[in-house]
């Protein structure tokens, strides 16, 4: 009987780290830390230098900190942001609270990241802002973005929330352009014991309107200059991350090490594998394969005891939400076709070496009992 692998185990993670967690957490309690104060900034200082940028705004959602990265952009109501269809509906909210389009390119087939040679045929004289997602861990290129960029003046903003750990061209990729957005969820690569988030910029203008409107609009306390939001991070969640981003490096390595074991061990099967976007360093937040045979291989896995998940099985523009943007079923077909087939296999630091070859033989069996 093939031994049970779970999808995500964060409870290991936990049990590994309880001494210097609880450690952390009763400093906190004991100075009465709760609401942003001395841990919030301290993790801002230490996260800043870990990725190499001048600031690190810390809020309570990698959702509030996109939503504050276009809002501290002042860009004109109904200015139009692309973007790409593949990712979680987040990477759209603060669009959308901020008043403006999201405009959607379809993605590149091979990496599964927004493909910056449509962007050109999206743009419109509204067109203020691409907003591109370093999906799953892969990294969109920098270099291409700028060019893009560029070529039709418009501003750049990195969607991070799972790119935690990811370079391109040696460089943590986030704060290349106008502001980033990173998520701390729980199941992030690098994650707090509950919410978190954090706009990353090298502009001090964006850090410190970032700053302003996550805490009521307020520089000085009791005094509003604008309207703001109640998106601070509390302290507790600060402290953990000062923990765990100890640790990142060593997690990152180890996935993409499992990520290697199988790459090697799938090669040969008729699946559609994670490709590395040239210059980058993929981090392998999430390790998703994709197969006309999706559903079955799913089931098939489950049956062996192997936990799998869906990243994501419906794209953006045919989400609910959006139908007011109009669209339909074959409007993007890359990015439902991603959709559509898209498996996340288990992928996290603590797998055991028996566990990933449970996993491995679990998938090369259904491929064999075809």
């Amino acid at each position: 009987m093939s031994l049970e692998v779970p999808y995500f185990d964060l409870k290991r993670q936990s049990s590994s780290l309880a001494p210097e967690i609880e450690e952390a957490l009763r400093r906190v309690i004991s100075e009465a830390a709760f609401s942003s104060g001395p841990f919030v900034a301290a993790f801002e200082q230490e996260f800043a230098r870990h990725i190499g940028c001048r600031h690190v705004v810390c809020v309570n959602s990698g959702t509030s900190a996109l939503h504050l990265a276009l809002l501290a952009m002042q860009l004109p109501e109904g200015a139009e942001v692309i973007t790409t269809p593949m990712s979680f509906v987040a990477t759209c909210w603060g669009i959308s609270y901020c008043g403006l389009k999201p405009v959607f390119v379809d993605i590149d087939p091979r990496t599964g990241l927004i493909d910056l040679e449509r962007v050109a045929a999206a743009v419109t004289p509204r067109t203020r802002v691409l907003l591109p997602v370093h999906l799953y861990g892969n990294a969109v290129d920098p270099r291409r973005l700028r060019e893009v960029a560029d070529a039709h003046g418009l501003r750049v903003l990195e969607d991070a929330a799972q790119a935690h750990g990811t370079l391109h061209g040696g460089r943590h990729v986030g704060h290349s352009f106008a502001s980033g957005a990173f998520s701390f969820y729980p199941g992030k690569s690098l994650g707090g014991y509950g919410e978190g988030g954090a706009l990353v910029t090298d502009d001090d203008s964006t850090a410190a309107a970032a700053r302003r409107l996550r805490d009521h609009g307020s520089s000085v306390r009791y005094h509003h200059e604008e309207l703001g939001f109640n998106y601070r991070m509390d302290g507790i969640q600060a402290a953990v991350l000062s923990v765990k981003l100890r640790r990142l490096e060593e997690w990152i390595l180890r996935r993409r090490e499992i990520a290697r074991q199988y790459d090697e061990a799938f090669r040969d099967l008729s699946l559609r594998l994670p490709v590395q976007a040239d210059g980058a360093r993929h981090s392998y937040h999430l390790y998703v394969i994709g197969t006309p045979a999706r559903d079955a291989l799913a089931e098939h896995l489950q049956q062996r005891g192997v936990g799998t998940a869906r990243h994501y099985p419906v794209p953006l523009h045919l989400q609910k939400a959006y139908a007011f943007l109009g669209h339909k079923p074959g409007d993007f077909p890359h990015a439902e076709r991603h959709a559509a087939e898209c498996l996340s296999l288990p992928m996290f630091p603590e797998m055991t070496q028996q566990e990933i070859s449970s996993v491995i033989g679990a998938v090369r069996s259904f491929h064999e009992q075809r």
